[in-house]
């Protein structure tokens, strides 16, 4: 069980990636998957499309890695655009690929979901699909958290209490949103100890090697982009090369940092760029 993996002493290291969008490109992902495993991650997660839109192309991801890599592989699972049967059907097929794990998350709107299906939806909060899943299923569950709130939460207080509600539902472990500023997550720790909140928590770490990736992460995120990160982004978007490397090196740092303060996990997410995610493993380890 990966919930086991947080001890004493370890940080445990963990990778994200995405499934193909079409049916030929599974090769290449399991090129990318295979690079990645030579990293030796202690766990991978796949994401999952809004309302479930690639569901079959995650379970097939999570299954290679989970057995023919012999990688825990930890599934994302959407549940605002799915019904109660939806979530049954996905994890009947997870279960039958011997995958056990699953990242609960609310996920975004589809864009086909009206006003009436969204107001009536089967599961308006993760922590509701996270007390469903433990109720109807023996899968392990994980919950996301915010190091500076949810974007649609009122306020960190509010937010806090909704991550309660996961951990109260079962979720066993934690991984944040992208974060760029390590004292917005010191924070983050500091107030969910004081909320009761005890699960280990998988710190996630996005290299931005160029400076469209950050306009997008930042607008899908909500994350604060601090003055240092800002200064490399002026100073190297119009040399391709300079950027990238300057993005590992702010990855690194942050890492480095985080893991001289008992960071209980990292979690990369790689946007499937194994060379990317091999120098940051290569030089935190």
């Amino acid at each position: 069980m990966i919930k086991d993996l947080f001890v004493p002493g370890k940080t445990v290291l963990s990778l994200e990636v995405f499934p193909p969008k079409k049916e030929d490109e599974f090769d290449n992902a399991k090129q990318v998957l295979q690079k990645l495993s030579e990293l030796h991650p202690d766990f991978i997660s796949v994401t999952y499309g809004a309302g479930g839109s690639k569901s079959k192309k995650t379970v097939e991801i999570a299954s290679y890695i989970e057995n023919e890599l012999h990688i825990p592989a930890l599934a994302h699972m959407t549940c605002v655009g799915s019904k109660k049967e939806d979530l049954l059907q996905v994890t009947a097929e997870l279960k039958k690929a011997n995958v056990s794990h699953i990242l609960a998350l609310r996920g975004d709107r589809p864009q086909w979901m009206d006003d009436e299906q969204y107001e009536n939806r089967d599961f308006a909060h993760a922590s509701d699909m996270t007390a469903f899943l433990k109720e109807n299923t023996d899968f392990h569950v994980a919950g996301a958290c915010y190091p500076e709130k949810h974007f649609e939460a009122a306020d960190f207080a509010s937010d806090l209490e909704n991550l309660k509600k996961k951990a109260e539902a079962g979720a066993e472990f934690l991984i944040t949103q992208l974060f760029f500023d390590n004292s917005c997550f010191y924070r983050f720790l500091e107030e969910k100890e004081k909320a009761g909140i005890s699960l280990p928590v998988c710190a996630g770490i996005m290299p931005i090697t160029s400076s469209k990736q950050l306009g997008t992460t930042v607008s899908l995120s909500g994350s604060s982009v601090p003055k240092q990160l800002a200064d490399i982004i002026a100073a190297y978007a119009d040399h391709p090369d300079d950027m990238r490397k300057a993005g590992i090196d702010y990855a690194i740092h942050q890492i480095l940092d985080l893991k001289k303060h008992g960071v209980d996990g990292i979690h990369i997410y790689t946007m499937n760029r194994p060379k990317t995610a091999a120098s940051i493993v290569e030089a935190i380890r």
